[in-house]
């Protein structure tokens, strides 16, 4: 798996759609190589992106709560603590 994804389930708050899909569309990079899309590749790349989006929020909405939360944060919330701070 890569660890780029990082863990939204357990998040305080909940993750949000933004979150869900920037973990969704780096999964798809993943597994189908494709860093930066082209007319060749765009449409099948974006459908897989919104379906993992879709499947993934399926999934979180239907697990029990964590008892831990996550080790790391996204990168999102990072990037926004980050901004805040300055």
């Amino acid at each position: 798996m890569c660890r780029n994804i990082t863990t939204l389930r357990g998040l305080e708050p909940s993750a949000t759609p933004d979150e869900i899909e920037a973990a969704a569309r780096q999964y798809v990079r993943k597994v189908s190589g494709v860093q930066k899309t082209s007319e060749a590749t765009e449409e099948a790349f974006e459908r897989a992106v919104r379906q993992v989006t879709s499947a993934t929020a399926e999934l979180l909405a239907e697990l029990p709560p964590r008892k831990v939360p996550p080790k790391t944060e996204p990168p999102m919330r990072r990037i926004a603590r980050t901004r805040v701070a300055r």
